[in-house]
Parts: structure tokens; C-alpha cells; sequence
């Protein structure tokens, strides 16, 4: 007998990406090209400045230990990222703090 459900999609990766010229943002990886530097994230915040974490690195393993002292503006649902130079997956710690950061305003 064939099993008729559906294959669960598999969810998409939460990552910080690094940009040549754009610098850092935070959210759900879509698509990746390497060969052309480019990715989309949904629900990607601009991590425009951090506390808390010594490194994006450690920012991606363990959130940032002071996230109000963070500065991370409002959510994107889509955006396209020109000249990625780093993707590092997060773990669920810090993708929590990420998306826990309150939101930054100027």
C-alpha cells in the first residue's frame, strides 16, 4: 500500500548572513546562489548593532546576553541580499533571542 501524505517539506534554516557591502541580517534562508553571492531570507531582521556576543558566531550559537542593548530594526518578510559573504547556521537559543530582541527605532 502506498502512503498517500505528503512528505514534509523540510523547514528552512535560520541564519545570519554577512554582506560585502550590507552588513549583517538574520532570518529563514529561501534560496542561496553561491555562484552569484546572492540569498533571499523571509522574516529577516538587519542586525545593525549588537551586545552580548563577542562575534556574529557566537551571536549564532548563543544569542546575544543583552538583547536590549541591541539595535535591531523591525522584520522584513522578504529580502534579497547582494554580495553574501557568510552564512552561519543559528541554533534555536539564539534564533529565540534573535527574534526575542526588542525592536530598534530611530
Amino acid at each position: 500500500m502506498v502512503n498517500k501524505k505528503a512528505a514534509k517539506k523540510p523547514a528552512k534554516p535560520y541564519v545570519i548572513i554577512r554582506a560585502e557591502k550590507a552588513g549583517c541580517f538574520a532570518g529563514f534562508l529561501e534560496e542561496y546562489d553561491r555562484a552569484i553571492a546572492t540569498a533571499v531570507l523571509t522574516q529577516s531582521r538587519r542586525l545593525w548593532y549588537w551586545v552580548g556576543a563577542a562575534s556574529l558566531s557566537q551571536l549564532a550559537m548563543e544569542g546575544s546576553s543583552n538583547p536590549s542593548g541591541c539595535k535591531f530594526p523591525p522584520v522584513v518578510s522578504r529580502q534579497e541580499i547582494l554580495g553574501v559573504i557568510e552564512v552561519i547556521n543559528t541554533t534555536e537559543k539564539a534564533q529565540n533571542s534573535i527574534e526575542g530582541t526588542p525592536v530598534w527605532r530611530a
